[in-house]
C-alpha cells in the first residue's frame, strides 16, 4: 500500500506487466530529466568539435563549436540577456547610425556567455567584424556559441576544451587567410600573449588592446615595463565602472551560487578564508558573512588590509588558519597563493576554489602526482585524495568558479560590457599620437556614459553640484593622487598597531611581488 503524493499508491503492478509498467515509468522519467537538463551540461557526444564539419543555415562553416543544432535555444538566452543589459542596448541604439567601429576587425578572447553575445552583436551593429575564442575552458555556453555561429560570427569555443583545444581555438581566430585583426579585446591576456609569441608582425596594424581582468592587466604592465608593449592598451579592470560594480556585486552574488551548485554546502558556521580583499574579495566576504560564515582574510596591500579590519573581518596569514578552515577562496589575480604546502595541511573535506581569473592562484599542477588520487564526483568537482585517506574538494580545477560552475548577474555585466565597447571605440577612433605604447585607464568622461544609460532601471536621483562646488570637487580629485603615498604609509602604521587585535598583513613572495603591479 502506500499512498502518498499525487496518488502514488493507487498503482499496484502485478507480475511481468507490473515490471514492464515500472520500466516504462523509469524510462519516461529519465527522458524527462535529460530534456530538462541544460544543453551546456550535456556531454553525450564525445566527438571533438575539431573533428566535425558543421555549417550554419547559410552554408557558412567558419566556426568550431559543440553543436550548431542548439542555436535556437541559445538565441532565446541571448534575448533574455538583452532585457537585463539596458546600458549596452542603449549604446547600440545610440551609435549604430554613426558606425563608430566601421572597418574595425576585433579579435576577442573572453567568456562566451549570453552576455558576451549581446556585446558581440552590439560591436557588429556598430560596424565591427568579430572573431572570438573563449578565455576559459569551462565557461562557454555551448548553446550561445551555436546561436552566434548561426548568426554569422566566427566563434571557436566549447565547454570542456582541453589545453591544446584552448590554444588551437585562439590560433584559429588569429591565423586566417585574408583577415587580420586591428583591435584586441582580451580577458586574462592569453590572446595578447599568443599574438606576441606567434604573430608579432600583426601588431603593425593593431590599433589597441582592451583588457578586462586584473591578471591580463598585470601582464600588460610587465610588457610595458620591459619596453615590449607595441600598441596602446586600455585597462578596463581598474575603471570605476568595473571595480565598483562587476568586481564587487557580481562576485557577491555568484560566489554563493557557485559553491551551492557544486557542493551543496551550508554556509552557517563554516570557517572560510578569503585570500585577497580587493573588490572581488570584498564581495565574497560580504556574501559569506551575511550567510553566517566565520570569515578570515589574507591581504598584502595595507590599505585593503585595513579595510578588511574596519569591515569586521580578522586579518591573518594563511598558514595560521589553513588547518582549521572549511573553505579556501582565492581572489588575488596573483600566482602561487595556495601552494602544495598549504594543500597538504588542509583538513579532510576542505573546499578549495578560485574567484580570480587565472588558474595559477592555486597550485593545481603540484597535485598531479602519482601518490595522489583524483576522483571526479560531479561536473567541475574533483576529490583529491591523499595516501592517508584525507581528501580536499577542488572546484573547476582551480579556474574561475562562478563562470565555470554557475552563472553571473546579467544586469551587472551590462556595465562591464558597455565599458569594453566604449574602450574599443575610444582606441579605434583616437587620433594618432593621443595614446602612446602604454597602459591607460578609460577616460572618466567615457565611463560616465554608463550611468545615464542605467538610470531608468532604478528609482533614484543623483544630486547635481553648483559651479562653485564643481571647482572644489576638481581640487579634491586632484589632491587625492598627491595623498596616495602618505595614505599607504599611514595604513602600514595602523596595521602594525592593530597586531594587538590579532590582525596581520600577509607577506607576498618574491614571485608574487613581481606579478603584483602597484
Amino acid at each position: 500500500g502506500g499512498g502518498g503524493g499525487g496518488g502514488g499508491g493507487s498503482y499496484q503492478p502485478k507480475g511481468r506487466e507490473g515490471e514492464k509498467g515500472v520500466s516504462q515509468i523509469l524510462l519516461y522519467a529519465c527522458a524527462f530529466l535529460f530534456l530538462a537538463a541544460s544543453y551546456t551540461d550535456s556531454s553525450d557526444d564525445e566527438t571533438s568539435p575539431r573533428d566535425k564539419q558543421q555549417k550554419n543555415s547559410k552554408g557558412n562553416g567558419d566556426f568550431c563549436i559543440k553543436n550548431i543544432k542548439q542555436a535556437d535555444f541559445g538565441r532565446r538566452e541571448i534575448e533574455i540577456a538583452e532585457q537585463e543589459m539596458p546600458a549596452l542596448m542603449a549604446l547600440r541604439k545610440r551609435a549604430q547610425g554613426e558606425k563608430p567601429l566601421a572597418g574595425a576587425k576585433v579579435v576577442g578572447c573572453t567568456h562566451i556567455t549570453a552576455q558576451t553575445a549581446v556585446l558581440m552583436e552590439t560591436l557588429s551593429a556598430l560596424g565591427a567584424q568579430c572573431r572570438w575564442a573563449a578565455c576559459n575552458i569551462y565557461s562557454t555556453q555551448n548553446e550561445v556559441a551555436a546561436a552566434l555561429a548561426e548568426g554569422g560570427f566566427s566563434v571557436f569555443a566549447w565547454k570542456g576544451e582541453s589545453e591544446d583545444d584552448f590554444w588551437w581555438c585562439i590560433d584559429r581566430c588569429v591565423n586566417v587567410e585574408g583577415w587580420q585583426p586591428n583591435m584586441i579585446l582580451d580577458d586574462g591576456g592569453d590572446l595578447t600573449h599568443w599574438i606576441y609569441k606567434k604573430y608579432p608582425n600583426m601588431f603593425k596594424k593593431i590599433k589597441g588592446i582592451v583588457e578586462e581582468s586584473v591578471t591580463g592587466v598585470h601582464r600588460l604592465y610587465q610588457l610595458s615595463k620591459a619596453g615590449k608593449l607595441c600598441v596602446p592598451a586600455m585597462n578596463v579592470n581598474d575603471s570605476v565602472t568595473k571595480q565598483k560594480f562587476d568586481n564587487l556585486y557580481c562576485c557577491r552574488e555568484s560566489i554563493l551560487d557557485g559553491l551551492k551548485r557544486t557542493t551543496d554546502v551550508m554556509f552557517g558556521g563554516k570557517q572560510v578564508v578569503v585570500c585577497g580583499y580587493g573588490e572581488v574579495g570584498k564581495g565574497c566576504c560580504a556574501a559569506l558573512k551575511a550567510m553566517g560564515s566565520i570569515v578570515y582574510v589574507t591581504e598584502i596591500d595595507p590599505i585593503c588590509a585595513l579595510q578588511a579590519c574596519m569591515d569586521g573581518f580578522r586579518l591573518v596569514k594563511l598558514n595560521e588558519v589553513i588547518r582549521q578552515v572549511d573553505i579556501v577562496i582565492t581572489c588575488t589575480g596573483n600566482k602561487n597563493v595556495v601552494v602544495r604546502e598549504y594543500l597538504d595541511r588542509m583538513k579532510n573535506g576542505c573546499i578549495v576554489c578560485n574567484m580570480g581569473h587565472s588558474n595559477t592562484e592555486i597550485d593545481v599542477a603540484s597535485l598531479r602526482t602519482p601518490e595522489l588520487t583524483w576522483e571526479r564526483v560531479r561536473s567541475q568537482v574533483d576529490h583529491v585524495i591523499w595516501p592517508d585517506g584525507k581528501r580536499i574538494v577542488l572546484l573547476a580545477e582551480g579556474r574561475l568558479l562562478n563562470l565555470s560552475c554557475s552563472t553571473v548577474p546579467t544586469f551587472v555585466l551590462s556595465i562591464t560590457a558597455t565599458t569594453q565597447a566604449l574602450a574599443l571605440i575610444e582606441l579605434y577612433n583616437a587620433p594618432e599620437g593621443r595614446y602612446k605604447q602604454d597602459v591607460y585607464l578609460l577616460p572618466k568622461k567615457m565611463g560616465k556614459f554608463v550611468y545615464p544609460s542605467r538610470r531608468d532601471a532604478f528609482i533614484f536621483t543623483a544630486n547635481m553640484v553648483s559651479s562653485g562646488q564643481s571647482r572644489v570637487v576638481s581640487l579634491i580629485i586632484h589632491s587625492r593622487m598627491n595623498a596616495v603615498c602618505a595614505c599607504v604609509c599611514v595604513c602600514v602604521c595602523v596595521c602594525a598597531c592593530m597586531r594587538t587585535a590579532h590582525s596581520v598583513c600577509s607577506v607576498a613572495s618574491v614571485g608574487q611581488r613581481r606579478a603584483h603591479t602597484w
